[in-house]
């Protein structure tokens, strides 16, 4: 499974952990790549040019034309739709993993886990920064996660934990779905 970054892998793990699911044992490997521009290098590793493995992939909506151009060119389609993409087994979160999840759980229940971790004097403090003042919950939670270091890889395995199994993010349901 081809992932852009670390907060892609924990969030997975963590909804594999959470179904029950080794993914170790049963043979499956995530590798975060990088960044999606990296995507086309591992396709050609591990595709149908390279080891031939099945694959699987996760990306965030602004990189979508990284991983088709990719799929495309390691000769796994052309002109490839987003549900093409999901037959090949690759999936297109709604902005990003972040939004995905923060929409899953709602502003609130995210905001209990940044309190839980002690991160929330943090989370108003960005909330009172002129630029982040007058706009959504959502859109500060979002940009909180993406601030600071290892946060965002921290907060998916969290964010995943809160999560209601009956309400896990489609893209993130489905990867692992395939897999």
């Amino acid at each position: 499974m081809l992932v852009e970054g670390i907060s892609d892998q924990r969030a997975l793990e963590a909804l594999a952990e959470r179904r029950g699911r080794n993914l170790d044992a049963e043979g499956i490997s995530m590798v975060p790549i990088g960044g999606a521009q990296s995507i086309g290098r591992f396709l050609k590793v591990f595709g149908p040019q390279g080891l031939n493995v099945r694959l699987a992939g996760l990306c965030d909506a602004g990189e979508e034309g990284d991983y088709r151009r990719g799929l495309e060119r390691t000769g796994l389609g052309s002109d490839l739709t987003r549900v093409d993409m999901e037959r090949l087994g690759f999936y297109v979160c709604v902005a990003d993993l972040e939004d995905e999840l923060i929409r899953a759980l709602g502003a609130a229940t995210v905001e209990h886990v940044v309190e839980a971790q002690g991160d929330l004097g943090s989370f108003r403090t960005l909330q009172k920064q002129p630029a982040w003042q007058g706009r959504t919950t959502e859109e500060q939670l979002r940009r909180f996660m993406g601030s600071g270091g290892s946060r965002k890889a921290r907060y998916a395995r969290l964010l995943v934990h809160a999560l209601d199994l009956a309400r896990v993010p489609r893209p993130l349901d489905l990867v692992l779905a395939h897999v």
